[in-house]
């Protein structure tokens, strides 16, 4: 590739370490709902959601449901905590809002990091930040209530894609809460009550920002706050 694709991990590369990995980067369209990955599956490359695109970690649970355990957008990638080598992906790694996703053989990521401690280093460090990611979920899904992890999951789907409107059906967001569509429902219909929120035909429309950020868990300032001090190290240190 000649330019930097719109996604912020590879915007964050110096030049020379994004000249490593410029050949071997591959632009791929995908549509909502391509599966990237069953459980599994070897992972033998990395991929770079692109602009408003999205791609969630659904883990299986009891009683055939799958319960969202993180959701990459144009901030990082998908595949980076694979290691060295191909290796076998644990969730359903899925497309949740398609378009532009960038793909890079683990094996070339593992060659340039060869050539530069820097790269190296950089996709340690954002490793580090989709770990803590994982973590903190985990722990929001134990200790906060529905309506607060409803707001929670909207408002980092809303951040990753940069506009009010969120393409996220009903059963998307129970996905994304681990419970019900009907349950998931009622959660919705009471942030409409308020006047926080709207929905169209397959999407769900902020109307109050600041209501809603209100009613939400400290999970994501937390994570973003660790990730700003993680990656804001990389950049001093560079």
């Amino acid at each position: 590739m000649t330019g930097r694709p719109p996604n912020d991990l590879l915007r964050q590369l110096a030049p020379r370490d994004f000249e490593l990995l410029a050949p071997h980067l591959q632009p791929v369209d995908l549509e909502a709902g391509h599966i990237l990955h069953h459980a599994g599956d070897a992972v033998a490359a990395v991929h770079f959601p692109c602009g408003p695109t999205l791609v969630s970690f659904a883990v299986p649970v009891e009683d055939d449901r799958e319960v969202e355990s993180l959701l990459v957008g144009r901030e990082g990638a998908v595949g980076v905590a694979a290691g060295r080598n191909p290796s076998l992906a644990y969730s359903r790694i899925v497309v949740k809002l398609g378009g532009t996703l960038v793909r890079l053989p683990l094996r070339a990521l593992e060659q340039a990091q060869q050539r530069s401690a820097a790269l190296q280093e950089a996709f340690s460090r954002y490793a580090d930040c989709q770990f803590a990611q994982l973590l903190q979920n985990a722990a929001c899904n134990a200790a906060h209530p529905i309506e607060q992890r409803a707001a929670k999951w909207i408002i980092s789907a809303q951040e990753r894609i940069g506009r009010a409107e969120i393409p996220l059906t009903h059963e998307q967001l129970a996905g994304m809460l681990g419970v019900s569509r009907s349950y998931a429902s009622r959660v919705i219909q009471m942030f409409k009550a308020r006047r926080i929120l709207a929905t169209r035909r397959g999407a769900i429309l902020i109307l109050d920002a600041a209501a809603l950020d209100a009613r939400a868990c400290c999970c994501n300032d937390w994570v973003k706050k660790h990730c700003d001090e993680v990656l804001g190290a990389a950049s001093a240190d560079g």
